[in-house]
């Protein structure tokens, strides 16, 4: 499927989301980009509800770029313990925050090319920062955006990088942010991973999943 065979079916799945839910916001709790970055960071393979728990003593305890560059691996370890995964994120958040501060005078940089340079930080991460932070258009893939995508037939890739780009060909710049966040909350709420609710799902009718024809 080309950009142009994929955009009327997507734009026709966007509309029906943004009517079910209207438009959306990063679910991460923070009040400036690195909160952002960091919150991002410690949401992979967690939830946003458990991240949102964990933030607000750590973000008071680590107030900025700096703070988290200077920070203790262990402490922060056992700080960010309840989210997992806890020694690989603490050691990218630590890397990444060591960068900005060297690197940007401690200011969060507004590129795909200089996010993605700093340790730990892919194109996922990138993308919400830079959309969400800076209102810079992009499509972060996760794990929900891959299932639904595949599901309803908007793509047979697996790479969310592979996906990325064939959405950003199918679809004008000012749709990507919200669009991901559509698919992330309809993935949350309906067509979860084990079991979908098809029967009251309203992309039902253009689903190859809910149409069996998987």
């Amino acid at each position: 499927m080309t950009g142009e065979e994929r955009r009327k079916p997507a734009l026709a799945v966007y509309r029906r989301l943004n009517r079910l839910y209207g438009p959306q916001k990063c679910a991460l709790h923070y009040s400036t980009p690195h909160e952002l970055l960091v919150a991002t960071i410690l949401s992979a393979q967690c939830t946003d509800v458990r991240v949102n728990q964990v933030t607000p003593a750590l973000f008071s305890r680590y107030p900025d770029a700096a703070a988290f560059a200077a920070a203790v691996p262990a402490e922060l370890e056992e700080a960010i313990r309840p989210v997992g995964f806890f020694r690989h994120k603490a050691a990218a958040i630590i890397g990444a925050s060591q960068e900005i501060v060297t690197r940007y005078h401690g200011k969060v940089p507004q590129t795909m090319d200089e996010l993605n340079q700093l340790p730990g930080i892919g194109r996922k991460t990138a993308n919400v920062v830079l959309g969400d932070a800076f209102g810079v258009p992009g499509f972060p893939v996760d794990t929900h955006v891959n299932r639904l995508l595949n599901r309803i037939g908007l793509t047979t890739e697996s790479d969310p990088v592979k996906i990325e780009a064939e959405i950003n060909a199918a679809m004008p710049s000012r749709y990507w942010v919200n669009f991901s966040h559509l698919l992330i909350v309809h993935g949350r709420q309906v067509c979860q991973a084990r079991k979908p609710q098809c029967e009251t799902c309203v992309l039902k009718t253009s689903c190859r999943f809910a149409g069996g024809k998987q």
